[in-house]
């Protein structure tokens, strides 16, 4: 090996160190890095069950394998979230009875970024023995934990479809409250939040708006979420690395403000539909729509004022007659003052 792949191979470790280390930025926040996986139990044959499974036990089993074969400890119950099928009569035998999300914190095993990837493996295809019922685990890293996969994905968008370098950052999932104004409102501030953001690169476009549609799909069962507790961030950057590195920090991370013990896991991808491209054509069409209507009211007002004008034209005006009030009696009185007369 050469002493250049040498030095990019140092590069490159030092790289994935600094990326497993929590990232300080704007006001009074933090990005920590974590492991997550998306887990979906299957029987491990097919077959009909007369009962949902339960929870407790199928976490108990997972987790009793993981300190096993891993010596892996989870400290909190929530970083272990599984939720049964409950509704067996829409389940087909080949269907998951089981899905969830595994969440690890201490990543002192964890050199690189790469052994995430080969704890999905060994993951991945397990069997649990539940009274006395097989099982088989499904592991997967979040499309939005997986860098080099969007960053694949996003190149060849630009080589062969948008023909241009991404350079727009797209978050959502994030607590409306951490990126407002304190003491102000709740709701999520532009100037905040660019303050925040800037962190990564000189920005070129910002839109911060409320996400109620975030979560919905997890939480179908709980009924309805509040209004502005999320909130969609998305961020234009002037340059494409900026943009890259902006990426790859948030990715694999989640977000935590001090003083606080909740950590928000959020979603990262990049905009690959032209989010403010539209935005502008949007405006210039709304723009354009007012021009037209504004032209076509004064088109159809132009026959009534030309109709106006013409009932009264100078041309067409007639003279207008005054009254005159004549008293014979005031007229003899004024003349006998002024003049005399002699017959």
């Amino acid at each position: 090996m050469s002493s250049e792949e040498q030095q990019q191979k140092k590069n490159n470790e030092e790289g994935e160190e600094e990326a497993l280390k929590p990232l300080e930025i704007e006001n009074g926040l933090r990005l920590v890095p974590r492991v997550k996986l998306n887990l979906t139990v299957y029987p491990s044959t097919p077959l009909t069950l007369s009962h949902p499974i339960d929870e407790w036990k199928m976490k108990r089993a997972l987790i009793d394998f993981l300190h096993s074969s891993h010596s892996l400890t989870l400290p909190e119950d929530d970083d272990l979230h599984l939720t049964r099928l409950k509704d067996l009569k829409k389940r087909k035998r080949d269907d998951p009875v089981a899905a969830g999300t595994l969440r690890i914190w201490d990543l002192s095993s964890f050199r690189t970024e790469n052994h995430r990837f080969r704890l999905t493996e060994k993951l991945n295809g397990i069997e649990l023995n539940l009274e006395g019922v097989k099982f088989r685990l499904a592991a997967t890293v979040p499309v939005s934990d997986d860098f080099q996969g969007m960053k694949k994905d996003w190149e060849e968008h630009s080589a062969f479809r948008s023909r241009r370098e991404p350079d727009t950052v797209v978050l959502r999932g994030v607590p409306s409250r951490w990126f407002a104004e304190p003491r102000v409102s709740s709701k999520p501030s532009m100037l905040v939040t660019h303050t925040i953001f800037s962190t990564f690169g000189k920005i070129r476009n910002l839109n911060v708006a409320e996400d109620d549609d975030f979560g919905k799909d997890a939480n179908e069962d709980s009924g309805d979420l509040v209004s502005g507790l999320y909130c969609k961030i998305v961020v234009q950057f002037e340059r494409y690395r900026d943009f890259h590195d902006a990426m790859k920090v948030l990715c694999g991370r989640s977000l935590q403000k001090q003083g606080s013990q909740l950590k928000a896991d959020y979603e990262v991808s990049w905009d690959k539909d032209g989010f403010f491209r539209n935005s502008r054509n949007q405006i210039q069409e709304k723009n354009n729509m007012v021009s037209t209507r504004a032209a076509d009211h004064y088109r159809s007002e132009a026959p009534r004022r030309q109709a106006y004008n013409s009932r009264h034209s100078p041309d067409t005006v007639r003279p207008r007659r005054f009254k005159v009030r004549f008293s014979y009696v005031k007229w003899l009185s004024y003349c006998s003052k002024h003049f005399s007369f002699s017959f």
